[in-house]
């Protein structure tokens, strides 16, 4: 019977013996821990990141552009052509019952003015639940009243940032701003919801009535057109039915024949998300793959140096087995050194890991999110990578000829 306790009290202590050798040993496992740990991370915070941003424009989205035009017989691309109209939207949310809202969107540059501040912004058209659609709300002030839609009112809600570059720290609500030198009394100011990471703000908007915009301040050849409907869905599993019927209803409305194409196309932002969050999964598996190249790295140089050991250590095996040891015993003790330089190794890869990826994240803008599994991983695989490594040497220490280990010199 293998006792293990004595064994494993000999293992330690021809480490210890050799204390430089075992933590040069160890340095692969201590790279490759603490790289798995950092790439994996940083995959980790990308997902999430991508997974916030894509939530803040909005859960269960859908977006319907009108057609393209044809110049000169080249095609100008969809939303060139004002193929949609305010009734179309209002279509959608009376009679398509996976829908839960659509608004009326048009979007436009202008500046506005505060007594003598500017800033030049995007202002929104938009219906009074658009704000539910994108998952919205008010900081301060009011949303839209369908009052305010009905009689075109000169009303707006800010962004944080055109707040903070019009006002200051100033409360904005009821005062008077100039958008395009129409004045709009300030009835609300959105919540931040901050930049995507393409740079884009989602503070620096303006929001007025759809109605507003289109009578008062944008202007169209078209009356009622827009150029975009942002619709929300029910629930996320009725997005395949709600483009259907959105789809059947559109082209009953717009005379398009069997035959002939949509005028408008149907974005699907829950498929945006899914395909982001696959891209970045991929790339945490890359990233992680990469990574655990150097704990097998790691591996080899373990079984290198346990090799060395066991041709250094050959009389020390043969006394052993002289004195009673088994081949198992010996076996087990050169498994067990194996897998200590492993573990430990391990724990100082986690240990520098976290303190690289805290590190990555204090003095960039990268986010790193550390995850219990990655540590359960990388500890997981650094032992695995002990024992699958250090049994040859085992192995082939157990092999060994008491007689012929005993004359070794």
């Amino acid at each position: 019977m293998i006792d293990l306790k004595s064994t494993f009290n000999i293992a330690i202590k021809s480490l210890k013996i050799n204390k430089m050798r075992s933590a040069l040993t160890s340095l692969g496992i201590i790279i490759g821990v603490s790289a798995v740990i950092i790439m994996l991370g940083v995959g980790s915070g990308a997902t999430n990141r991508i997974s916030n941003e894509l939530s803040s424009m909005g859960t269960n989205v859908l977006t319907v552009r009108s057609g393209s035009s044809t110049s000169g017989g080249l095609r100008m691309g969809m939303g060139t052509q004002q193929t949609l109209t305010v009734k179309d939207s209002q279509a959608i949310e009376k009679n398509c019952h996976s829908v839960m809202y659509a608004s009326p969107y048009l979007r436009e540059s202008k500046q506005a003015t505060y007594s003598n501040q500017n800033w030049s912004t995007a202002i929104n058209g938009v219906s009074q639940t658009y704000l539910d659609i994108k998952d919205w709300t008010i900081a301060l002030g009011r949303n839209f009243s369908q009052e305010d839609i009905n009689n075109s009112a000169k009303v707006a809600l800010l962004g944080n940032t055109v707040v903070t570059n019009l006002f200051g720290d100033l409360d904005p609500v009821d005062k008077t701003i100039r958008i395009g030198g129409i004045p709009f009394k300030v009835i609300g100011v959105l919540t931040s919801k901050g930049q995507l990471g393409m740079g884009m703000d989602q503070d620096d908007v303006i929001m007025i009535p759809y109605t507003t915009a289109q009578k008062r301040l944008f202007g169209t050849s078209f009356p009622g057109s827009v150029s975009t409907i942002e619709i929300k869905v029910r629930d996320v599993d009725q997005i395949s039915r709600a483009e259907n019927e959105i789809t059947e209803l559109l082209r009953i409305r717009h005379k398009i024949g069997k035959n002939q194409e949509d005028d408008f196309s149907i974005r699907n932002m829950t498929e945006m998300v899914n395909s982001m969050k696959e891209a970045t999964k991929a790339m945490s598996i890359l990233l992680g793959s990469i990574a655990g190249v150097s704990l097998l790295v790691g591996g080899i140089g373990i079984m290198n140096i346990m090799l060395v050991s066991v041709t250094e250590r050959t009389k020390e095996i043969g006394i052993r087995m002289a004195i009673g040891a088994t081949s198992v015993d010996i076996r087990v003790q050169f498994l067990i050194e194996a897998l200590f330089l492993s573990i430990a190794g391990g724990l100082v890869g986690v240990a520098i890991g976290v303190l690289g990826a805290n590190g990555i994240a204090m003095f960039t803008d990268t986010s790193v999110i550390v995850t219990p599994f990655s540590i359960i991983l990388s500890l997981g695989f650094s032992a695995l990578i002990g024992i699958i490594f250090g049994y040859y040497p085992a192995y082939k220490a157990s092999l060994l000829n008491p007689i012929d280990a005993l004359r070794y010199e």
